[in-house]
């Protein structure tokens, strides 16, 4: 369970189907893990643009009455948890801007790593910005462009931008999606059951509104959705693949397929590899849920230990980083999460997480279990330790933050007050994934940034 390490954001986008904006509502709340602090919705009906957005969960923020209003046969949508920007409704998403060409409506996943550097140079170019969004400069060098048709604004401005983009805009007629040359974060192409286009950030939402999944938008490719047309591609950058190895290890849900493979698979995988390189006597595996689960079963079936559920949780308390004093935090985790009393007393226990980042958690965690009568308590994680925050998307803490960074495995062991700790190495954890470093960014095992 990943303390301090946030969801990224999620983005939608529905072409050509009569019902576009409740079927983005659908998708964005089949990923809503992927974000929780705001959504929003723009609908097009070939005249005008609509949005609504606001702080909350997608439930919160839409209704069926809202979405009458958002009336049309395309539309894009946004869940967001702020990489960049700050915590107001300004940076909520879509943004939404009137221009030469009419209007237009834009999400985000991702990082821009220049943004400072862009907006300071549109601000001196008499650029007035309404928000903190990296986002944001996407429309001032769009609407600056000298370009004549939308599209090549669009492949002007994304050549001024660097970092981590999954991107899809909505014009008052057509759609365009697109990633970054790297491909960090994901995004991928479906064909609606009755008629209509989908792209999504995971295929779980295609899961939800009966979409067939075509395939991924590749690294550095735009598609241009129009009317009674296929969606045509147009190859910006030469791609050059580094996607996020951590959609892998924790934030894509496990019913998705990212990056043309099964997360839930994956997370197995990583259970088998560390079975391998960290095996010990135990009466069962526990997973910290839900994020070790996957991993717990993989560990249990290739040692033969039995898999345990020996932590409940419970999924209508809100997430504990978000209080502001250590009690309150202790607290919610107690709240969240329940020892199996009678399953794991006098028992020795092996209890797989996904990772570790400050720490606090997993002493929490470990300190439950034994109070509730555990023998011993052997923490296993399904990933390298994470020593470096990253900047293309996950909002990690500095690196003084990262416990990894700070201790040895043996002083972070003595720390969570485990009986023993051992890490996934990153050999292993890319053998999970059927990889290699030369096409999935690692940096935050590694510190090796791509840009």
């Amino acid at each position: 369970m990943l303390e301090n390490v946030n969801e990224k954001c999620a983005v939608v986008g529905i072409f050509g189907h009569k019902k576009a904006s409740k079927l983005a509502y659908f998708s964005l709340h089949a990923l809503q893990h992927r974000g929780q602090e705001a959504a929003g919705i723009s609908s097009s009906d070939g005249e005008k643009l609509k949005t609504i957005k606001d702080r909350g969960l997608v439930m919160r923020v839409f209704n069926e009455e809202k979405l009458a209003t958002l009336s049309g046969t395309n539309a894009i949508g946004h869940t967001r948890y702020s990489t960049a920007g700050d915590d107001s409704i300004l940076d909520a998403q879509p943004v939404f801007a009137r221009y030469d060409l009419g209007e237009m409506a834009i999400v985000h996943n991702g990082n821009f790593t220049n943004a400072d550097e862009v907006r300071s140079d549109l601000i001196k170019k008499g650029a007035i910005f309404q928000t903190f969004m990296d986002t944001e400069n996407l429309i001032h060098l769009i609407a600056k462009s000298e370009k004549e048709k939308l599209v090549d604004r669009i492949i002007d401005a994304t050549k001024r931008i660097e970092g981590a983009f999954s991107l899809v805009f909505l014009s008052r007629t057509k759609m365009f999606a697109m990633r970054d040359r790297y491909g960090f974060r994901p995004l991928s192409l479906g064909r609606i059951a009755n008629g209509g286009y989908v792209v999504a950030s995971e295929t779980c939402a295609f899961d939800l509104i009966g979409a067939e999944f075509i395939r991924d938008v590749e690294p550095g490719e735009l598609l241009i959705f129009e009317q009674d047309k296929a969606p045509i591609s147009i190859k910006v950058f030469e791609p050059i693949p580094k996607r996020c190895i951590f959609e892998y290890v924790y934030f894509s849900r496990p019913d998705s397929k990212v990056f043309g493979q099964s997360v839930y698979q994956m997370r197995k995988n990583m259970g088998v590899e560390l079975s391998k390189i960290a095996p010990i006597k135990a009466d069962m595996v526990i997973p910290v849920p839900d994020g070790g689960v996957p991993a717990a079963i993989g560990y249990s079936q290739a040692s033969g230990i039995p898999y345990e559920m020996g932590i409940m949780r419970n999924h209508y308390i809100g997430r504990t980083f978000i209080e502001p004093t250590q009690e309150m935090r202790d607290l919610k985790v107690k709240m969240k999460l329940s020892p199996m009393t009678d399953t794991i007393k006098d028992k020795i226990i092996i209890v797989i997480d996904d990772s570790i980042v400050r720490g606090t958690t997993s002493r929490r965690i470990v300190k439950m279990l034994k109070e509730a009568g555990a023998k011993e308590v052997h923490m296993r994680i399904s990933s390298p330790p994470t020593t470096d925050p990253c900047f293309y998307g996950v909002d990690t803490p500095n690196k003084d933050k990262l416990i990894a960074a700070n201790m040895t495995v043996e002083e972070i062991c003595e720390f969570i007050e485990a009986d023993s700790l051992a890490y996934l190495d990153s050999d292993s954890l890319l053998r999970s994934v059927n990889a290699t470093e030369d096409n999935y960014c690692t940096a935050c095992f590694t510190g090796k940034y791509i840009i």
